[in-house]
């Protein structure tokens, strides 16, 4: 038995979010996710690609990476402009499935997303503190990174946390400023890296790579992908502050296919610059190689100097995770899904305090752990209830509310679905067996507490599903915004 219910009337294709205000445009939500995509990923992975690849054909690992993060991200744009609310997939999750299973997809996917969120963000804090090993002698040693590195590591994550505790005009402003810096130092490595670059270098591919019978790079692609996708993650930023961008149905699908399209350039052209300008053996074995194709061309100075440049990128990419992520346990708790607490907003600032702290705290724990542990453990949580899910939420949406205002439409549909459905469950499967096992076993527990939550709630499966259509019918929020624009 279930209880249907239709939000229709005024304003009803958008959930009113309290408090939250839009404020975040065009281009403030495209350097939110590029600021989130980049980072410090590129990097410190740089020397883990080529080295699980084989080579320089570890190029190509970047190109298969973003076509999968484009086909995902057309999922993302589709759901994002039709469902324009804070919380980016617990929104898609709950809308999509719950006429067969009630809460329990949106309830699994924040309880995830606790987790592998500010898993996500502490890979930034490790490279942060790699690179300042370049700067801070006893920061890392040959054995990684030390006691000092660990405890610079999480100051910084206070300092960011403390940062966010601010209007979101204010914070997507930061963020706009954050992104030039990241890009200064990405175009900085790269402009070095081609002053003295040499093609034969860069392209000297492993003879056979591309062999199907065990060549270097086919053998590597699974675990490079793992390695590439981390990189490409956060394009979906805005898509968590949807209630907070304006005019969403534009502006969400835009800053998720040019941000992608963007991040996917800087990355292939910084790739093959590295190589053409790092002997390979030295890229497999550097902790900072930005800093040493810097020091390369430029001297030590200036290669400290654009170090800092790249800290100060890592600092930006934590802060606009952690920005979008804690608005998942926010919307969560206000559908009475999580702890009470979770709900509350900040009485001057109008952020969700307990989101921010919590993963916060998270993010300082991942950043004791090692850079491929925690990513193979988020990227591998990530996929099951998020990825794959998302795929599904999309079909099921188009079949179930046909008349679900979609201001974009995803292009060629469903060959981008496919792809995307096929890129992930191939990453998924190419991840460590610990990674898969704890992901796997942190789904259970998630099943079991949310039994004891519907239990508790006499909610199905002990109770009716309440099915409530909250975007259908609705009056259109982009064309309302763009005509009082």
């Amino acid at each position: 038995m279930s209880s249907r219910t239709r939000s229709n009337g005024p304003g009803a294709g958008v959930l009113p979010q309290p408090g939250l205000e839009r404020k975040i445009g065009p281009l403030q939500a495209t350097a939110m996710n590029m600021t989130q995509m980049c980072g410090i990923g590129p990097f410190v992975t740089i020397p883990a690609m080529v080295a699980t690849m084989g080579g320089p054909q570890a190029m190509f690992g970047w190109i298969i990476g973003a076509i999968i993060a484009l086909a995902d991200g057309l999922i993302w744009a589709e759901l994002g402009a039709a469902m324009p609310g804070a919380g980016g997939t617990y929104l898609y999750l709950r809308e999509a499935f719950q006429y067969r299973t009630g809460r329990l997809m949106p309830f699994l996917f924040a309880w995830s997303a606790v987790l592998f969120i500010p898993l996500i963000m502490s890979t930034g804090i490790i490279g942060l503190v790699q690179y300042l090993g370049y700067l801070v002698p006893g920061v890392v040693d040959e054995n990684g990174t030390t006691g000092l590195g660990h405890v610079i590591g999480i100051g910084v994550v206070v300092l960011i946390v403390l940062a966010l505790f601010r209007k979101i005009g204010q914070i997507s402003k930061l963020t706009t400023v954050l992104f030039g810096v990241m890009l200064f130092a990405v175009l900085a490595v790269i402009v070095a890296a081609f002053s003295h670059f040499s093609g034969s270098q860069a392209f000297d591919f492993t003879p056979g790579a591309f062999s199907f019978s065990g060549g270097a790079f086919w053998a590597g692609l699974g675990a490079g992908l793992i390695i590439a996708i981390y990189d490409y993650l956060g394009y979906n930023t805005t898509a968590y502050l949807g209630a907070e961008v304006k005019n969403p149905g534009k502006t969400l699908p835009r800053s998720i296919i040019f941000s992608i399209l963007g991040i996917m350039s800087l990355y292939f052209v910084m790739q093959v610059g590295v190589l053409g300008s790092v002997p390979i053996e030295q890229i497999k074995s550097a902790t900072s190689v930005a800093s040493l194709v810097l020091e390369q061309a430029w001297g030590i100075s200036a290669a400290k100097v654009f170090t800092v440049f790249i800290v100060i990128a890592a600092v930006g990419s934590v802060f606009a995770g952690l920005l979008g992520g804690s608005r998942v346990p926010f919307e969560a708790a206000r559908d009475k899904l999580f702890l009470p607490v979770f709900a509350r907003l900040h009485p001057k600032l109008h952020l969700p305090t307990a989101g921010v702290l919590t993963m916060g705290v998270i993010t300082a724990i991942g950043s004791l752990f090692t850079l491929t542990d925690v990513i193979n453990a988020a990227v591998a949580t990530l996929v099951i209830i998020q990825s794959v899910a998302q795929v599904a939420a999309i079909v099921v949406l188009r079949r179930r509310q046909p008349n679900l205002l979609r201001p974009y439409r995803q292009w060629l549909y469903p060959v981008p679905t496919i792809i995307a459905l096929a890129g992930w469950l191939y990453i998924y499967y190419s991840a460590s067996w610990l990674s898969m096992g704890l992901s796997i076993g942190w789904i259970v527990i998630g099943i079991l507490a949310f039994l004891g939550y519907a239990k508790a709630e006499h909610t199905w499966p002990f109770g009716p599903k309440d099915v409530r259509e909250n975007f259908v019918g609705g009056a259109d929020i982009n064309r309302t915004e763009g005509a009082q624009a």
